[in-house]
């Protein structure tokens, strides 16, 4: 069965090839370099597969080295806790990790560069650690 994590028209989007599920230890995740900055694809218990920039949207920590759980992954800075499905930080904390849209062909990874939500807000100096 096909996975598409994203609400859009499979069609009309450039789907880039990264990888294979089983690239990805379970719980874990991998860096794809890009142009415009490195892209974390994480892998749940349940083998889903998640895409965020690889970068907190608190103080830039690298999301690929934290802890995931569940569907959301633990920032190895200052544990600010990121929803996979959305790159939003999980409240009291406030920001996006920005967001790439992934669709899965049998066990082939594949993202939407094209259609990557960009990363927004996160401390402005009034954070809790």
């Amino acid at each position: 069965m096909d996975q598409i994590i994203a609400d859009i028209d499979s069609q009309s989007v450039l789907w880039t090839e990264v990888g294979t599920v089983d690239d990805i230890p379970v719980l874990g995740s991998r860096v794809v370099r890009t142009a415009t900055g490195n892209i974390a694809l994480f892998r749940t218990a349940s083998d889903e597969v998640f895409a965020l920039e690889d970068r907190c949207p608190h103080r830039n920590g690298p999301l690929s080295q934290g802890i995931v759980h569940g569907r959301r992954v633990t920032c190895p800075l200052h544990n600010w806790v990121i929803e996979l499905a959305t790159g939003e930080a999980v409240a009291p904390d406030e920001g996006n990790a920005g967001h790439i849209p992934v669709r899965l062909v049998g066990r082939t990874i594949t993202i939407a560069l094209g259609l990557a939500r960009p990363a927004r807000g996160g401390c402005k100096g009034a954070c809790h650690v």
